[in-house]
């Protein structure tokens, strides 16, 4: 049976998860972490075609609320987690696939969603009893959608509805 065909339109909400391969860690240490935004905000900056909303990055996967400005959610998670393996791959000095199945995408109306979203993904360490609070993890949105510090560069700004370019 054939894949079902993933929906891409420009102004797609979509909240993005990938969990490794065999359900095991991806980010094995801070560096790892900062490694994958650096490869995140490369992957989202060049054309400026997504806006990240919220994030997290967990142990064995990661959550992405990103709005697509153009028809491109698959190129750009093909580079995102392509250029996540090789990384993770040259770094650890492993070879193969790194991630389990394909990336997950659920499709949501930015009107109705989009903040009950960014919640859901700042909290899920709290729910997964990693943090008692949602502040304490850096590879979170939260203190960045919060305080305005943190996860640089990549997220938009919700409060003054903007977005801040990659660095």
């Amino acid at each position: 049976m054939a894949r079902p065909l993933r929906i891409e339109h420009p102004g797609a909400v979509c909240h993005l998860t990938a969990r490794g391969n065999r359900q095991e860690d991806i980010f094995l240490d801070d560096v790892h972490r900062s490694g994958f935004l650096v490869i995140f905000g490369k992957t989202i900056s060049p054309y400026n075609t997504w806006i990240c909303h919220s994030c997290c990055l967990m142990g064995n996967h990661y959550h992405l609320l990103v709005e697509t400005l153009e028809a491109n959610l698959s190129l750009g998670m093909r580079q995102l987690n392509g250029m996540f393996t090789q990384y993770s791959n040259r770094r650890h000095g492993k070879v193969g696939h790194f991630f389990q199945g394909r990336f997950k995408s659920i499709l949501a109306e930015k009107e109705t969603h989009l903040l009950e979203l960014c919640r859901y993904i700042v909290l899920n360490t709290v729910r997964a009893k990693l943090f008692d609070q949602p502040g304490k993890i850096q590879w979170s949105s939260y203190n960045s959608t919060s305080s305005g510090v943190g996860v640089p560069g990549i997220l938009s700004s919700l409060k003054r509805g903007t977005r801040h370019n990659s660095q």
